[in-house]
């Protein structure tokens, strides 16, 4: 069972466990990540394969691999955008996304194509019923 501080109320969220936090001082820009509940079910994170900043996603679109001593699974963008920056931290230490998954470990910053999409992702009530009922 997920509690409120494994899922934080300022962040939108996607079924796929992804994380969108906008960026108040940069409208249009947001950082993404893997959610707690998704680092926890991966298991130690060992290696990420990240999209190059200046790419160009689609929603739901597959833009990245995490790979963990578990399995490998896939990243999907949370909405239509534009990678800006890729988190070079994690080339060297993998192991941020399960010690901070909503801090340090944070994986892309995007500018967002139209603030409108948002609409389709989840808040923090909304992704706690999704992980519960599944």
């Amino acid at each position: 069972m997920t509690t409120d501080s494994d899922t934080p109320g300022d962040l939108l969220y996607t079924a796929s466990h992804e994380w969108l936090r906008r960026d108040p001082a940069s409208p249009g820009e947001a950082t993404v990540g893997i959610t707690d509940f998704a680092q926890d079910q991966l298991g130690d994170v060992v290696y990420l394969d990240l999209p190059a900043a200046g790419t160009s996603v689609s929603a739901g679109e597959v833009c990245g691999e995490i790979e963990s001593t578990k399995t490998v699974a896939e990243l999907y963008a949370p909405v239509d955008c534009e990678i800006i920056a890729v988190n070079g931290e994690l080339e060297d230490a993998p192991e941020l996304v399960n010690e901070s998954p909503y801090g340090e470990g944070w994986l892309i910053r995007v500018r967002i194509a139209e603030d409108a999409e948002l609409a389709g992702l989840l808040d923090a009530a909304g992704y706690r019923a999704e992980i519960e009922t599944n």
